[in-house]
């Protein structure tokens, strides 16, 4: 592709770019507040599977609730981020395949910070919305990435599952967090909210399906074709690279 096709581009997807920039700079301003209400508002019964009624008349009040989860230094030159669903084989294998390599490479080293929303594809896969909730339970407790990786390294044995709950407690347990506390906020609606906003989010954004990846670098942010480590960091270089008239 030119410079020239390059530019066209960035013009053409500006509008939904720039609506995403500002959710997501609203979102890392509360999400503090967010957090709080979570913790302490879930209610007990049964585990919710499915997303719950919420309405947004304005884009403030999704940012209110829609909240990714981030990995790296805050103040990193460069973000990533994934709208990505547990029970999608494609996220698996960007879990699986990329996600080390950019944890290695542009978190540690402090060049980028990687960001996770949630979007369920729930009418094909049915249990991607309470897995969603179960990797945030296990948020409760400091333990989301390490969660997040297990569903996903784990993705063939439960998607298939009528009942997956009983597996995704097997899961604290491997990951040492307290079963008691992470299966009521399981069997209860605690974060079906956050869920559900974030999944408004993406599809305000024109996500549709997933992986979807995102790169926000030197005031711009482009939604990428390909997921493959060396696009990521093509895109990156691009992105930081003065154009030349």
């Amino acid at each position: 592709m030119s410079r020239g096709e390059d530019r066209r581009a960035a013009r053409e997807s500006g509008s939904d770019m720039t609506k995403f920039y500002y959710l997501f700079g609203a979102v890392a301003i509360i999400g503090v507040g967010v957090v709080g209400y979570n913790l302490s508002s879930g209610m007990l019964g049964d585990a919710v599977a499915a997303p719950v009624e919420l309405s947004f008349e304005t884009n403030e009040e999704l940012a209110a609730i829609a909240q990714g989860v981030e990995m790296g230094q805050e103040g990193a030159p460069v973000t990533i981020v994934e709208f990505g669903d547990y029970q999608c084989p494609g996220c698996a294998a960007f879990a699986m395949n990329v996600k080390p390599t950019i944890d290695g490479t542009l978190v540690e080293s402090g060049q980028a910070k990687f960001v996770f929303y949630d979007f369920p594809l729930v009418t094909i896969h049915p249990n991607a919305f309470l897995a969603a909730r179960a990797a945030r339970c296990a948020a409760d407790q400091d333990a989301y990435w390490e969660y997040h990786s297990l569903l996903f390294r784990n993705q063939a044995r439960w998607s298939t599952a009528s009942m997956p709950a009983s597996a995704f407690e097997g899961y604290a347990d491997d990951v040492g967090i307290d079963g008691g506390d992470f299966a009521s906020c399981l069997n209860s609606d605690r974060h079906a909210d956050v869920v559900t906003a974030n999944m408004e989010l993406g599809a305000r954004m024109g996500v549709s399906g997933t992986p979807n990846v995102f790169i926000n670098t030197n005031g711009q942010t482009r939604r990428l074709n390909n997921f493959d480590f060396a696009s990521i960091q093509a895109a990156i270089a691009q992105m930081n690279t003065p154009e030349t008239n």
